[in-house]
C-alpha cells in the first residue's frame, strides 16, 4: 500500500534537479487529488467553493473588464483574453472563464485533479487548455499571459514569496494577476479553522495551516517584490441567513487581490502569446 508521501510523488510532475521544490507541499498535492472525483458535487467536499463561486467570478470578471476597459454589457467580456488558472482543480473558476469567452489554460500538479476537470469541460463543449504541471514548467518555456489567477492556492504553499515571484512572470507587461487567499487574524482561525473545519465541517480537518495565511500587508510586499504595482484589496464574507457569500470591504478572514504589472519598456518585444 502506498504512504501518502508516495501518492503525492507520482500525482506531482517529476521536480528537475535543483528546482524550487519550496513551492509545493506533496502532503497538499495528495490531499487535494484524493478528492478529485468530487471537484463537480456542489454538496460534497468541495460545497465551499461551489457557494464562494459567483461572488468571485463577480471579482474575476469585474477586475478583468476594469483593467483591460472591456465595455458593460458584453456577452463575452473577455473574449480572447489569455488566462492562466494556476491551482484549477477541477476547472471550477476555468469554466466559468471559458464561458466569457477568455482563452484559458489550468495547471495543477495532480494528475487526477486535470483528468477530472478535461472530463467535464469536454461534456460541456469548452475548449480549455488543462495541463498537470507547476508554475515553474511554464516559466522555463517562456509562457505568458494577459492574466494570472492564482485562487485559494496560496496559503497551501511552503514559500509564498518564492510562489508569487514565479506566477508574477508568467504576467506579460501590462498584464494582471488575481489572487484569494486567508488573513493571518485570530478571526480567521477561528472561523476558517475552528468554524469551517472543526465545527461546521465545511472543509476536511487539517485543509488550513494558520502559519501559512498572509495579511495583505504580506500579500503587497510580495507582490511589489516580484515586479507587480500595489495590490487593490476586496473581502469576501460569509452571509449565514441565506447561506451566500458576498463581496465587502471587510479582509478580515478572506479576500481577494489584483495587482497589475507595468508595461514593458521594450520595443518591439512580443509577450501576447499564451
Amino acid at each position: 500500500m502506498q504512504t501518502a508521501a508516495e501518492t503525492a510523488t507520482r500525482m506531482a510532475p517529476e521536480m528537475p534537479s535543483g528546482g524550487p521544490a519550496d513551492t509545493l507541499d506533496p502532503a497538499e498535492i495528495e490531499r487535494f487529488t484524493r478528492c478529485a472525483a468530487e471537484w463537480w458535487d456542489s454538496n460534497g467536499k468541495f460545497r465551499t467553493l461551489h457557494l464562494i463561486g459567483p461572488a468571485r467570478m463577480t471579482f474575476l470578471r469585474d477586475a478583468l473588464m476594469r483593467h483591460f476597459g472591456r465595455p458593460q454589457g458584453a456577452s463575452r467580456p473577455l473574449d480572447e483574453l489569455s488566462i492562466l488558472d494556476i491551482g484549477c482543480g477541477g476547472g471550477l473558476v476555468c469554466e466559468p472563464l471559458c464561458r466569457l469567452g477568455a482563452r484559458v489554460t489550468g495547471i495543477d500538479p495532480g494528475l487526477d485533479n486535470v483528468e477530472a476537470a478535461r472530463r467535464h469541460a469536454a461534456s460541456q463543449g469548452l475548449a480549455i487548455d488543462y495541463r498537470t504541471a507547476r508554475v515553474e514548467d511554464l516559466a522555463a518555456e517562456g509562457r505568458s499571459f494577459d492574466a494570472v489567477a492564482c485562487l485559494e492556492v496560496v496559503e497551501h504553499v511552503p514559500d509564498p514569496g518564492a510562489f508569487l515571484k514565479t506566477c508574477a512572470g508568467l504576467v506579460r507587461p501590462g498584464g494582471l494577476m488575481l489572487l484569494s487567499t486567508i488573513n493571518r487574524t485570530l478571526k480567521a482561525y477561528l472561523l476558517a479553522i475552528v468554524g469551517a473545519e472543526y465545527v461546521l465541517r465545511w472543509l476536511p480537518v487539517g485543509t488550513h495551516q494558520w502559519e501559512r495565511f498572509l495579511t495583505p500587508d504580506e500579500m503587497a510586499r510580495h507582490l511589489q517584490a516580484a515586479g507587480l504595482g500595489a495590490p487593490a484589496f476586496r473581502g469576501l464574507v460569509y452571509r449565514p441567513l441565506d447561506d451566500s457569500w458576498s463581496l465587502s470591504t471587510d479582509t478580515d478572514v478572506n479576500y481577494f487581490a489584483a495587482a497589475a504589472k507595468p508595461p514593458s519598456q521594450e520595443p518591439g518585444r512580443d509577450v501576447s502569446a499564451a
